[in-house]
């Protein structure tokens, strides 16, 4: 990994939940939503590359990112905010083997911490639901208005650069 930015290590909690209520979604206070393109780009054995667009409001920014893996709860991540025209560069360089991922992403401040909802362009039924914490046993609680399907934290079915694979592959129906 070359990246000389934001450098930390990502450990989260992710559900696959029942498709939430949009508009509930946004009338929860502190609410936000934006829009999210995730490319994924050749990386080395152990490491996801990705490039991502993400709007909100009118105004896009964008991310290269790189995280190895630790384990299917911690990663170690890089990413650095890049400009729109080396974005559109590397998206050149995207992966054959993977398609973007494209998803609404709904973050929601819930007991002390962030909740990012993702409702992805393939699913109308099902959403995930993703949760960071400073520790591998933190605490946590999730809103009882969300019906979790089940955790999929272990699961690396459910990380976005599979999804992305799996999409490519046509499979993505087979994923329950």
């Amino acid at each position: 990994m070359e990246y000389k930015n934001e450098i930390h290590f990502e450990i989260e909690r992710k559900f696959l939940i029942a498709m939430p209520d949009r508009g509930m979604l946004e009338a929860c206070p502190g609410a936000s939503r934006s829009e999210i393109v995730q490319t994924y780009l050749p990386g080395k054995e152990g490491e996801s590359r990705r490039v991502r667009s993400r709007s909100c409001d009118g105004k896009s920014t964008y991310t290269l990112t790189a995280k190895k893996h630790i384990s299917n709860i911690r990663r170690i991540e890089e990413e650095r905010e890049i400009s729109a025209s080396e974005y559109e560069s590397l998206l050149l360089e995207s992966d054959p083997e993977k398609r973007s991922i494209i998803k609404t992403r709904y973050c929601l401040p819930y007991g002390g911490r962030m909740l990012e909802i993702d409702i992805y362009s393939f699913w109308d039924d099902r959403a995930t639901l993703e949760i960071e914490l400073e520790s591998e046993d933190a605490p946590y609680i999730l809103p009882s208005w969300i019906n979790v399907i089940k955790e999929v934290t272990q699961d690396p079915r459910y990380t976005n650069s599979s999804l992305a694979l799996l999409l490519a592959r046509g499979g993505i129906s087979d994923l329950t």
